[in-house]
Formats: C-alpha cells, sequence, structure tokens
C-alpha cells in the first residue's frame, strides 16, 4: 500500500501533458473540465496545444528552411553589409571606451568613499557594478561580430 502511495505521485506528470482541454456539461448543466471528451455529455474545446516539433539536427538549419526569406525583402551588397559591420564594431569601440572610463570612476568614487556609512557605501558598489557588467556586455558584443 505504502509503495503505491509512493508511485502515484510520480504518475501525475504523465497525466498533466494532455494537449485538449475540454468544458463539458452534462443534462443536468454540471460543468467539467477535462482532457477527455465523453460520449453522454456536451463538450466544447478549450484550447488545444499541438505537440512540439521533433529536432532533428541542428535548430539554426530547421529556421532557415522552414521561414526562407521572401523575394522583397530588401538585400544588401557585401561591400555595404562590410561598412555596416565596420561602422557597428566603431560604435561599440567607442561605448567601451566610454564604459572602462566610467567604471574607472565610479571604482575612484567607491575607494574616496574609504569607511563610510553602508548606506552612502551602496550606491557607489551598485554603479561600479553596472558598468562592469556594461563592459562585460559589450566585449561579449564585440567577439560576437565577424
Amino acid at each position: 500500500m505504502k509503495k503505491a502511495l509512493l508511485v502515484i505521485p510520480l504518475l501525475l506528470p504523465l497525466t498533466v501533458a494532455a494537449s485538449t482541454l475540454y468544458k463539458c456539461t452534462d443534462d443536468s448543466g454540471v460543468v467539467l473540465y477535462t482532457n477527455q471528451k465523453t460520449a453522454k455529455k456536451s463538450c466544447t474545446v478549450l484550447s488545444y496545444q499541438s505537440p512540439p516539433p521533433v529536432s532533428t539536427g541542428s535548430g539554426a538549419r530547421q529556421r532557415a528552411a522552414a521561414a526562407p526569406t521572401p523575394n522583397d525583402f530588401p538585400r544588401v551588397s557585401g561591400s555595404e553589409q562590410r561598412a555596416r559591420d565596420s561602422d557597428r564594431r566603431a560604435i561599440l569601440d567607442k561605448e567601451l571606451a566610454n564604459e572602462l572610463q566610467s567604471l574607472e570612476k565610479a571604482r575612484k568614487a567607491l575607494f574616496d568613499a574609504g569607511s563610510q556609512p553602508p548606506d552612502k557605501v551602496q550606491p557607489l558598489r551598485d554603479t561600479a557594478a553596472l558598468h562592469q557588467r556594461n563592459v562585460e556586455s559589450l566585449k561579449k558584443e564585440l567577439g560576437n561580430l565577424r
């Protein structure tokens, strides 16, 4: 008996995986929400969830095949794309330089705060942490460029 009680919770997730939800009303007007349509009750479909697609390889290749580029989509020449990429790199480099400068200022302000009360030092720590995260994000973005 105890083993049966232990197994039941393990089987519950299997029953929750139903893909269709019905709202059934019997002759007396009692409403029942279920995942199984019964013959003796009038049932309407409330929601239907299709099963997830089966993955067979690289997701990038699958998406490209499933949604091809429309014929009227604007095309960009290779040289124009390289110019855009170059502009993007220059902008990100400039932003990185600004964030590094701001990070140094925040660290200096934090160092100068010394042994002030924690409520005065915490905003300075938060500012320094924000600039550090921005620097890391910009470096990651620069690393993703071709």
